[in-house]
């Protein structure tokens, strides 16, 4: 046990806001509004693509899956926030500091391939659509889910275990909301240049390069579109894929400003504030970026309220009936 208390500390002390006190009423009222937002969208695009026939594709099929892991991402990092910031105790025992930087990192990475994969399948419908059925059947797609979800898990393992090991030398004090991996770096001491080229170098394959493979897809896309004349068909494609970039620019912004720097040069709220941005602030509108933006699910959506408001009618009735 002795080895063990000297080896990583009990606890650590999240510092936070603690120089800006007043910050912390503002976030916390901030937070207990929009976490329940977040888990209310993401389980009602969960549920309209369960429950409607007419959102059974891989498009929704991936969509569902993302949801899912907004839900656990946001999660994973926001019950600790509200308890740092709506009481004086500002600590997190070390063993829930482990388990945090795994899940929160296991759906980071995660969400970032997932991304990636969704993009491919917009570009396989517009730019294949007569294969599409053909290349996006239900056991290529769940492989790639599968396969998304086992990279990312790979990722956090690999890349946490790692730091984990890292020197603190009796420093216990994370200027930080969250146990996130560059601030435990730059918290550690010793040398470290090894660690942070490590998560550099990871962290090109885990962002630049499916950053990469979705500006290729909407490369091949825009092309497609330029050359329809149909356009009832450029609203559409534009309709269908917009919603997608613009969740893309919001979560890999704040997730390259992170991840692709050394975390010696990282500023002091640089972190605190790029992950309300990437693990509260996306999850929280994603849902209604597909929602305000897509008439599938917009309809599927109001099916679903009616049915929840006319309990005497079944989701069956009211999909026959509109």
């Amino acid at each position: 046990m002795t080895i063990i208390n000297k080896s990583h500390p009990e606890e650590f002390i999240l510092l936070g806001f603690a120089d800006r006190p007043w910050l912390e009423l503002p976030l916390f009222i901030i937070l207990l509004v929009t976490y329940p937002l977040a888990m209310l969208g993401n389980i009602a695009i969960i549920l309209v693509s369960i429950l409607d026939p007419h959102l059974h594709s891989p498009m929704y099929f991936f969509l569902t899956n993302l949801s899912f892991l907004d839900m656990c991402y946001t999660t994973s990092i926001v019950p600790q926030m509200l308890t740092n910031l709506g009481g004086s105790t500002k600590t997190i025992s070390y063993m829930r500091c482990v388990v945090q930087l795994y899940f929160f990192h296991i759906m980071g990475g995660t969400e970032c391939v997932l991304l990636a994969l969704m993009s491919f399948d917009r570009y396989v419908a517009i730019c294949k659509p007569l294969h599409y059925t053909l290349i996006m059947n239900q056991r290529t797609c769940l492989l790639l889910v599968s396969t998304v979800w086992l990279t990312g898990i790979t990722y956090a393992v690999s890349e946490a275990t790692v730091t984990l090991q890292l020197p603190l030398c009796g420093h216990n004090k994370l200027d930080h909301l969250v146990c996130e991996i560059p601030v435990l770096i730059k918290t550690a001491c010793g040398e470290k240049e090894t660690n942070e080229l490590a998560l550099s170098v990871v962290c090109i394959f885990i962002l630049a390069v499916p950053l990469c493979l979705i500006l290729a897809s909407y490369a091949c896309i825009g092309h497609a579109v330029l050359k329809t004349k149909s356009s009832e068909g450029r609203k559409k494609v534009f309709g269908t894929c917009s919603s997608h970039l613009i969740v893309v620019l919001l979560f890999y912004g704040p997730a390259i400003s992170m991840y692709l720097q050394p975390p010696s040069s990282i500023t002091k709220d640089q972190p605190k504030f790029m992950a309300l941005f990437y693990g509260v602030v996306t999850p929280t509108l994603n849902p209604f970026i597909y929602t305000l933006r897509n008439k599938d699910v917009k309809g599927a959506l109001s099916k679903l309220s009616r049915y929840i408001f006319s309990p005497k009618r079944n989701f069956v009735d009211i999909k026959q009936n509109s």
